[in-house]
């Protein structure tokens, strides 16, 4: 599966209701995420430029961009969507070159 980081900020929305973040991000985790296959590994609440940042993994980029707009239609949070590589993938790809 391949891997995702997720880089989420809080709309103006998200952060009248920011008493309700870790309960979204529990349905974020099961019910949506879910839906498309996509497995959340980690979920870290921060400081700085982004509120949380999300580690998950999916079946392919498709499913996690619909992941991705899936939760960002509820108006709580912009979202930018990184495809990660670990090394690995990284030296197979540095063979094609």
């Amino acid at each position: 599966m391949a891997k995702y980081v997720l880089l989420l900020q809080f709309t103006d929305q998200g952060i009248r209701s920011v008493k309700d973040t870790t309960k979204r991000a529990a349905a974020f985790r099961g019910e949506i995420a879910g839906k498309f296959g996509v497995k959340v590994s980690e979920m870290l609440w921060t400081l700085g430029q982004y509120d949380l940042i999300v580690l998950a993994e999916a079946p392919n980029d498709e499913a996690m961009a619909a992941c991705s707009l899936s939760l960002a239609t509820a108006g709580n949070v912009k979202i930018q969507t990184l495809r990660a590589f670990e090394a690995p993938e990284v030296d197979a790809l540095l063979k094609k070159l």
